[in-house]
């Protein structure tokens, strides 16, 4: 069965910006790590309780085999778990050694992180980016690659069904002059990019024509 998955308009572009923006202002950066571990995990849980149906929608849309897409599916699962249960440690200060006073190391969220990911390993390559940074108290927007439109939909829905607020992770369908567009708007603090030397190129050169004179 043939479908089509429209694009989004540079207004709706807009408009999952401002809400993604403001989800992060005003609610998930302040949240504790415990209760984004609450999300995390039941993404986790969700994804494993519905694992054939997700391994199909990368098989049907990248031609992976059953097999392998449902040890993509359990990998992504694994991840997810991971920096669920990881994460307070991994965010934990960091102490240094000083010669005088005391010094260390604290993580704090940036906001919006913008992620451009490849049809290869459709939910792989989504859990690596949604992982940290959703524990981290970022939020994040990605547009995945245009063959797995499926898959990114899934992907995002997982969220939405295990509790984060609408905005926390947004899925987003654009074209090239749209992707650069994005990179320069000033709410974006981070691009998370898996591609080709010329995919970067282009992404850093986007990136640093948005940073302020």
């Amino acid at each position: 069965m043939e479908r089509t998955f429209e694009l989004h308009t540079s207004q709706q572009m807009q408009a999952i910006v401002e809400r993604a923006d403001h989800v992060w202002k005003t609610d998930w950066k302040k949240r504790g790590i415990a209760e984004r571990k609450i999300i995390m995990s039941k993404a986790a849980d969700l994804l494993r309780r519905d694992r054939e149906t997700h391994a199909r929608l990368i098989a049907t849309e990248m031609g992976k085999a059953l097999s392998d897409a449902l040890e993509e599916i359990d990998i992504t699962a694994d991840i997810l778990s991971f920096y669920a249960e990881g994460a307070e440690k991994i965010l934990a200060p960091t102490h240094l050694e000083v010669r005088k006073g005391h010094a260390k190391i604290i993580n704090q969220p940036l906001g919006i992180i913008y992620c451009i990911e490849p049809w290869n390993f459709p939910y792989y390559q989504l859990a690596r980016v949604a992982g940290p940074n959703l524990m981290a108290g970022n939020v994040v927007i990605t547009k995945h690659a245009p063959s797995v439109p499926q898959c990114a939909l899934a992907f995002e829905k997982l969220f939405h069904d295990a509790g984060a607020p609408v905005g926390v992770y947004t899925n987003i369908f654009l074209d090239n002059d749209q992707f650069a567009e994005l990179i320069k708007d000033f709410r974006i603090r981070g691009v998370a990019l898996t591609g080709s030397e010329r995919a970067g190129q282009t992404v850093a050169a986007e990136a640093g024509a948005g940073v302020p004179q």
